[in-house]
């Protein structure tokens, strides 16, 4: 059988390497990215050692949805139509995953879709997201669902045919990574400047539904704790995306112990994630990274399709609203029973073995 991945972006890459490491071992497997993102692609695809067959080099400078949606679409049918692959594996719920799962639909290919089923309600937040993924769980011939609740989701939805709970695969690639991070004794330069006797806070946000007063907001909450707490280390890798760089380093320049540091690659990340006491953020991925490490989390959206951290309290839904992320953060600073009640939990997003799943499902259907 051959299965074909098609992948644009750093999460996708980080999600779906353990999963094509292990699909290499049974099925002829060719792999092709968009490039929707592209100096963050390429830091994961070099650590897995995983080789590119297609490029669709659709990156460029200010491009929109339309540009990556259209441009994927006319790009990647020759290379269906000369591949053949029984299978197009996508991920999430990127605009590179849902117009390679369209286009796969075109021409009648099966679409097995990773990480399905998540779902916010709020068709606009976030925004593509929320529509991308539902998008492709209509047309998806094979739906893996990371959990208990996603699951259900599709479900609830009509859709229960060749549904699966497989856990999820994000937890696989930082346990390969701790692994070879723990083998060589890494250290990393980038964190020279890094004062690892603080505590250390990790802070991310780049979403395209903060842009703007949002994000001002957030900023405004994190200048606020920095002030009043001169004990803690605010580590922020800044996107690249000029939306974010340039507010943050109109707002957030220095401060002695807010640290703007450039985007790390993912065993960077995670090394800093590993060393961190609490995480802000408001990307996906970070929140189901965190829980391996019992690391709480404020979530700085207005929703979030993850609520399986809400549920275990591992999370906190805080939105962007300055006051609200200074007082659950000074809460979580200040109160040691409250800090415990939130680390002291399990990872309800997967236990490492998602990507053995996923190809024994496909090695059982071929």
């Amino acid at each position: 059988m051959k299965v074909m991945f098609v992948f644009g972006t750093r999460p996708e890459a980080i999600k779906l390497a353990p999963i094509i490491l292990e699909a290499k071992k049974y099925f002829d497997t060719v792999v092709c990215v968009s490039e929707q993102h592209k100096e963050m692609l390429y830091q994961v695809i070099n650590f897995f050692n995983i080789h590119i067959d297609y490029n669709l080099h659709i990156m460029k400078n200010a491009q929109s949805l339309f540009d990556i949606t259209s441009n994927i679409l006319l790009t990647i049918k020759e290379i269906y139509e000369t591949q053949k692959p029984d299978i197009v594996i996508v991920q999430g719920d990127t605009t590179t995953a849902f117009a390679a799962a369209l286009s796969a639909f075109y021409l009648k290919i099966k679409i097995a879709h990773v990480e399905a089923g998540l779902r916010s309600f709020d068709i606009y937040n976030p925004f593509p997201e929320e529509a991308n993924r539902k998008f492709i769980s209509a047309i998806a011939t094979y739906h893996f669902a990371p959990t208990k609740l996603a699951y259900h989701n599709l479900i609830n939805e009509g859709i229960k045919k060749n549904v699966y709970l497989t856990g999820n695969s994000v937890v696989d690639a930082l346990h390969l990574i701790l692994k070879k991070l723990k083998e060589a004794n890494t250290t990393f330069d980038t964190f020279k400047e890094i004062n690892f006797s603080k505590r250390i806070v990790l802070f991310t946000s780049h979403r395209r539904e903060n842009f703007g007063k949002p994000m001002q907001s957030i900023f405004n909450a994190i200048k606020q704790i920095a002030l009043e707490f001169k004990d803690i280390e605010i580590v922020y890798p800044v996107h690249l995306n000029p939306n974010v760089k340039s507010l943050a380093y109109s707002m957030l320049s220095g401060f002695e112990n807010i640290k703007l540091i450039k985007p790390l690659t993912y065993p960077e990340f995670v090394y800093l994630l590993s060393k961190s006491y609490l995480v802000i953020t408001d990307s996906g991925g970070v929140q189901e990274e965190a829980p391996t490490f019992g690391i709480p989390v404020l979530v700085i959206r207005e929703t979030t399709e993850r609520q399986e951290g809400i549920q275990a309290n591992i999370a906190k839904l805080v939105s962007t609203n300055t006051k609200n992320i200074v007082n659950t953060c000074r809460q979580l600073l200040t109160d040691s029973n409250y800090y415990k009640s939130m680390s002291n939990q399990v990872n309800p997003y997967g236990d490492g073995k998602t990507s053995q799943r996923i190809i024994n499902i496909l090695r059982e259907i071929k």
